[in-house]
């Protein structure tokens, strides 16, 4: 059977407005509606496209995180992945437990060792840290081609094409399968959810592993962050008349 990997992570909404808590500690979650990290969306929008086109039988979906998480994996079910997984680290967050990105690239290839699966895709990155490496590192201890920053992926019987954005413009890529892959924003648009799917994934299975079952223990954290701050607030922006006072309010300001 062909499998697809997906990988999803639990975060803010990208409508949310973040908020930094007043001590500076971390980012206050209370309240804040969470989801599937868009780049995610897209990464499981393209392997439910994938099997429709006859290129793969079964869409496992998988995250790594507290029983919070299974509401994303419920989600991803109801768009129309076949299986989840939930991996359980703990208690504590995210940052105590030391999930940086390899800790999460091990754990995904010990899913991988479990599945088999000829396809892996997952988000270029996280909307809530923004690191892009958990891709290319799972690559790497996979000892498999990786093809990062997707807009367009052609599936073969043994090779995959796959057309990338780089700096310069589009880039196209052949990798022999299996191999990894990391979306990006114009490679698709998820598909709605309808109410009819979200009733069916409640029936579908969804497995609840810990780090110990895969034979791994969290490791230390290698990175602790210190504080939180909220970005500058933006100045107030400036009407000229036309582009001669543009011109000079730029040099006032030492820009030009």
């Amino acid at each position: 059977m062909k499998t697809i990997l997906v990988a999803i992570k639990r975060v803010v909404d990208y409508n949310v407005r973040v908020r930094v808590k007043p001590d500076g500690s971390g980012v206050a979650l209370e309240g804040a509606k969470m989801s599937i990290n868009p780049f995610d969306e897209i990464a499981l929008e393209e392997a439910l496209r994938i099997k429709e086109r006859g290129a793969a039988e079964d869409i496992v979906v998988a995250s790594v995180g507290g029983a919070d998480c299974q509401q994303q994996l419920r989600t991803a079910l109801a768009m129309g992945a076949d299986r989840a997984v939930q991996v359980d680290p703990g208690s504590g967050t995210a940052a105590d437990l030391g999930l940086e990105p390899l800790t999460v690239a091990r754990i995904l290839l010990k899913l991988i060792e479990r599945e088999k699966p000829f396809v892996v895709i997952l988000g270029k990155q996280a909307i809530d840290d923004d690191n892009s490496q958990t891709g290319p590192m799972l690559a790497a201890l996979w000892g498999r081609p990786q093809a990062t920053f997707a807009s367009k992926i052609e599936i073969g019987a043994e090779r995959a094409t796959v057309v990338r954005e780089v700096d310069a413009g589009l880039e196209t890529l052949e990798v022999e399968l299996p191999a990894v892959f990391t979306t990006d924003l114009r490679l698709n648009e998820p598909r709605y959810v309808k109410l009819p799917e979200i009733m069916k994934a409640k029936r579908k299975p969804l497995e609840t592993l810990t780090l110990a079952a895969l034979g791994l223990e969290v490791p230390a954290a290698r990175v602790r962050t210190v504080r939180f701050e909220p970005p500058p607030q933006r100045q107030k922006g400036i009407r000229v008349k036309d582009a001669a006072a543009l011109v000079s309010a730029l040099k006032e300001k030492g820009i030009l």
